[in-house]
């Protein structure tokens, strides 16, 4: 892979961080900020809705500009928003500060896939989205244990003041190694044409499996913790080793769908969608046990990142007559609509009586949801699952 996709690789780092290190850190930012549980939950929501509006609206803000100036300008958003964190004195400007940070996810993502997939041969284009997105694995391997570890020693601010520097970090390491000879100046008609093109039935489809599909990885990993310590009964000291467990799952699954989706894509994108929905069956299950609870976390985390190379790849694979930035980014957007979807349903779930342990039953039926929308899209193309090469 060239060096340029490692770059991008650190960006995605510094933002899987912030988005992920939030659920390890609920308890702490509760009791702080004296809200409970699924009010902290919100900040987990806010941030994915905020995905949601800021994706589209920045890709076509920035649509006039080369690749690597709209990632450069999108991680100065990511570096304030998480200084902002940092400072704020309650959960009101919290929220508003996790808002603004996660305005540069969709974007970056959704940019950065279609660089990662210009800088690589055709056949490599699926693999090349899968080792940017390692950099969301690596953030729930090494940086999400880590600042829930330092949260929890040093306060849940000092988790965000090291997000921060990340993102500076990565700042330096784009400008540095991004070509910026990925696209030209785009045109006024770039972002039109790909407004146009999102009217198409596949690509709706498209964007509906994926909405569909996460939710049901949010609904339980949201709520991780108190299913942990609450159902399994380790002590809380334990979710950071358990986490690491959760991350080495993501780097395999996320790994293993990407080098799959480059020669069977539909075929992929189907049996990670049913992988996740048995392994969300067995959770609760496997949960009345410590040892099969941490074995379950990690087949959770393989079967959750199988997802979500063949996912980006199958709806930009869509696109063929316009630019790919805004499908790519709404596509990101829409994996944060189904995290909102998803904690909310696990909130909804968690607020009845008794109802936590029911929370991966309930989040198993939106996968399931998912796959029936690949099928009946995939059947409605009237192509056969073949490989990517002969499908597209």
């Amino acid at each position: 892979m060239p060096i340029a996709v490692y770059a991008l690789m650190a960006g995605a780092f510094g933002i899987g961080v912030t988005e992920f290190v939030i659920m390890g850190l609920l308890l702490e930012v509760g009791n702080d900020l004296m809200i409970p549980v699924q009010t902290a939950g919100t900040l987990i929501s806010g941030y994915a809705l905020g995905v949601v509006v800021g994706a589209p609206i920045f890709t076509i803000a920035t649509s006039r500009l080369p690749h690597k100036t709209t990632l450069l300008v999108l991680m100065v958003i990511f570096i304030l928003g998480n200084a902002a964190c940092a400072l704020a004195p309650n959960y009101w400007f919290l929220l508003f500060a996790r808002v603004l940070t996660s305005f540069a996810h969709g974007t970056f993502f959704g940019v950065g896939s279609v660089v990662a997939t210009r800088l690589v041969a055709k056949d490599k284009q699926a693999s090349a989205i899968a080792v940017m997105f390692t950099g969301l694995t690596a953030a729930n391997i090494l940086g999400v244990p880590f600042g829930t570890f330092l949260g929890q020693m040093y306060g849940w601010r000092a988790t965000f003041w090291a997000v921060t520097l990340i993102g500076v970090l990565s700042f330096f390491v784009i400008r540095h190694y991004v070509p910026a000879n990925t696209r030209a100046q785009g045109s006024a008609q770039d972002w039109r044409a790909s407004v146009r093109s999102l009217a198409s039935s596949s690509v709706i489809a498209g964007l509906m499996t994926t909405v569909f599909g996460f939710a049901g990885v949010f609904a339980v990993f949201t709520y991780i913790a108190p299913l942990l310590t609450q159902i399994s009964g380790f002590d809380k000291t334990a979710l950071s080793p358990i986490l690491v467990v959760f991350g080495v799952g993501l780097v395999i699954g996320n790994l293993l769908g990407g080098k799959l989706a480059d020669k069977y894509l539909k075929t992929t994108v189907i049996l990670s969608l049913l992988a996740l929905s048995v392994v969300l069956l067995l959770m609760p299950w496997a949960f009345q046990s410590q040892i099969t609870a941490v074995i379950a976390v990690g087949l959770f985390g393989v079967a959750a990142f199988s997802t979500v190379a063949p996912l980006q790849m199958w709806v930009l694979s869509k696109i063929t007559n316009a630019d790919q930035s805004l499908v790519s980014s709404l596509n990101i957007a829409a994996f944060n609509l189904g995290n909102a979807l998803g904690a909310w349903a696990g909130g909804m779930v968690i607020a009845q009586e008794g109802g936590l342990p029911w929370i991966p039953y309930a989040a198993a039926l939106l996968p399931i949801a998912s796959l029936l929308i690949a099928v009946v899209a995939i059947r409605r193309e009237k192509a056969p699952l073949m490989p990517v090469a002969c499908a597209q």
